[in-house]
C-alpha cells in the first residue's frame, strides 16, 4: 500500500513538474472587451479563476470607444487580446480596418444578435402585412413600406436610417442579408450607420434611427422599455452562425506561444462552463450585470442567456435555447469556412476593391491548427474538418435556403441578385482556383444542456 501511495505521489509530482516546465513568456496581460453578453467567456475566465489556473494575471478592460477602439488598441499593443467581431481580424489583415496581421485563435460564441425596430416603423410594416409573431420573420413588409414611401416622395425620397455596430461586423452583414433577401437594396433604399452597441437604445429613442442590429442585452433593453420589438434574431437568419472571436496580433503569438495557449485554454474552459448548465448561465448573468462588465439588470441579461428570448414588447419570452451557444456544437472552433463567408460579404458590399486569394487570406488569419493543440489539453472535441458547407442541415440553415460552399465562394458572392461588388466575378475567379475538402460535423452537445435545442442531443 505504501509503495502504491509513493508511486501515485511520484506520478503527481511528475505531472506538476511537467506543468511548471511550461514557462509563460508573459504573465501579466490586458484583454479588452465590449459591454455585450458574448464577452462572457472572457469575464468568466477572469471571475471563475480559469486565468489564474494557467498562471496568468489578466486585467480585463471594458472598452468605451466601441469596436474601433478595440481594434486600435489591439494593433497598438495596448490590449494583448480582445473580444472581436469575427470579421475584424480579416479586415485588418486585408488593410481595410486598420493594417496589421491579426489572428482569430478561437470563436467565442454562436448567434447572440437581434434586429430591433421602434414602435412607429413596426406599425407602418403591420399596415403592409407584417405578422411580427412569424419566425423567421422576413423583410417583405419593410420592402413594401419602402416602395410605397419612395412612390409617395418621388425624387425627394428620404432613405430610412438603421444602426449597426461596425462596417465589418456580423451585424452589418446580417442586417443587409435580411433586407436584401426581400429585394431591398441597403445603400439605396436605406442608410446604415455604425454606433457603439450600448448607445443603440438611446439612438432609437431619440429618433436618430428606425431600428438596429446589435448583440445582447441592447435588444431586450428596448423591448422591456416597450419602445420597440425584436423582429428577427441572427439565429433566425443563419442558424448557429459565428459571432465573436478572440483576436491578437500574429507577432504576439510568435513571441508568446505558451502564453497564447494558456489564454486559449482558460477561455475555452470558461466556454465549457457556460454551457454546462442553465444554473451556470444564471450565475454568469449576475456577474455580467456588474458595473465593470455589461452593467445591465440581471433580468434583462437572463432574457437571452437562460434559453429564452423576448421578441415582442408586452409579450412573454419565447423558447430560444440556442440564442447563445458558447461551447456546444463546436461553437469555440475557428472554422476556415466561417471566416471565408465574411470575406464574401466584404466583396458583396464593396468593402474590398481588389481580387485576393480568399483561401490564402483566411488561412493566415483563423487558427484552427493552434486551436487543435489547445483543445486536446482541455478535453474539447474537434470537428472533422476546418472546412464545411453552411446552410445544409436542420441546425445550420440560412433563412432564404441558400447554401454556402467554400469551393463556390466566388459564385456565392454574385448569386443573390443584389450586390455592390467593386471586383468582377472573372477577376476573382482568376486568383481563386483552389479546392478544399469539406466535411460536415454532427450536431453534438457534449458539455451540457445550455445552448442546446433539445435535451436528447446532450451527450455525456
Amino acid at each position: 500500500m505504501l509503495k502504491k501511495l509513493v508511486s501515485i505521489g511520484l506520478g503527481l509530482s511528475l505531472v506538476a513538474t511537467s506543468l511548471l516546465a511550461v514557462e509563460l513568456e508573459k504573465k501579466k496581460l490586458t484583454i479588452g472587451f465590449i459591454a455585450l453578453t458574448d464577452c462572457a467567456p472572457i469575464v468568466i475566465a477572469k471571475e471563475k479563476g480559469f486565468f489564474d489556473k494557467y498562471g496568468l494575471d489578466v486585467h480585463v478592460v471594458k472598452e468605451g470607444g466601441g469596436w474601433p477602439g478595440i481594434q486600435q488598441k489591439v494593433i497598438s499593443g495596448e490590449y494583448d487580446f480582445s473580444h472581436a467581431l469575427a470579421g475584424m481580424p480579416i479586415a485588418a489583415t486585408l488593410g481595410i480596418n486598420g493594417n496589421a496581421n491579426l489572428q482569430a485563435v478561437l470563436s467565442l460564441d454562436f448567434n447572440g444578435n437581434g434586429i430591433t425596430f421602434g414602435n412607429n416603423i413596426i406599425k407602418k410594416m403591420e399596415q403592409y402585412g407584417m405578422d411580427k409573431t412569424s419566425r423567421p420573420l422576413t423583410s417583405d413588409a419593410l420592402k413594401k413600406y419602402i416602395d410605397a414611401k419612395r412612390k409617395a416622395e418621388g425624387s425627394n425620397y428620404q432613405p430610412l436610417s438603421f444602426g449597426m455596430v461596425h462596417p465589418v461586423s456580423t451585424h452589418n452583414y446580417e442586417l443587409r442579408y435580411w433586407m436584401a433577401s426581400s429585394g431591398i437594396v441597403p445603400d439605396r433604399d436605406t442608410t446604415i450607420k455604425p454606433f457603439p452597441p450600448p448607445t443603440m437604445p438611446s439612438n432609437l429613442i431619440a429618433g436618430n434611427i428606425e431600428g438596429y442590429c446589435v448583440g445582447e442585452p441592447w435588444n431586450e433593453r428596448i423591448v422591456l422599455k416597450r419602445r420597440g420589438s425584436t423582429l428577427v434574431t441572427n439565429y433566425d437568419i443563419w442558424n448557429n452562425n459565428p459571432e465573436k472571436v478572440l483576436q491578437t496580433r500574429a507577432d504576439f503569438i510568435e513571441k508568446n506561444p505558451e502564453t497564447t495557449k494558456a489564454v486559449m485554454k482558460a477561455i475555452l474552459e470558461a466556454q465549457m462552463w457556460l454551457d454546462a448548465s442553465w444554473e451556470n448561465r444564471k450565475e454568469a448573468a449576475k456577474i455580467l450585470s456588474k458595473p465593470n462588465y455589461v452593467k445591465a439588470p440581471v433580468k434583462v441579461l437572463e432574457k437571452s442567456m437562460t434559453g429564452t428570448f423576448q421578441y415582442l414588447k408586452g409579450q412573454k419570452s419565447e423558447a430560444n435555447p440556442m440564442f447563445n451557444v458558447f461551447a456546444n456544437y463546436y461553437a469555440a472552433y475557428p472554422y476556415y469556412s466561417h471566416g471565408m463567408w465574411f470575406i464574401t460579404q466584404m466583396y458583396r458590399w464593396g468593402q474590398i476593391d481588389k481580387p485576393v486569394d480568399m483561401k490564402k487570406v483566411i488561412e493566415s488569419v483563423y487558427r484552427p491548427d493552434l486551436f487543435a493543440e489547445v483543445a486536446k489539453e482541455v478535453g474539447y472535441s474537434l470537428p472533422p474538418s476546418a472546412w464545411k458547407k453552411d446552410g445544409v442541415d436542420k441546425y445550420n440553415m440560412f433563412m432564404d435556403g441558400k447554401v454556402f460552399d467554400p469551393n463556390k465562394a466566388v459564385e456565392y458572392i454574385f448569386s443573390t441578385g443584389i450586390d455592390e461588388s467593386k471586383v468582377s466575378k472573372e477577376e476573382l475567379l482568376k486568383v481563386n482556383k483552389w479546392t478544399v475538402k469539406t466535411e460536415q460535423p454532427n450536431y453534438v452537445c457534449p458539455y451540457g444542456p445550455a445552448g442546446c435545442a433539445d435535451p436528447k442531443y446532450v451527450t455525456k
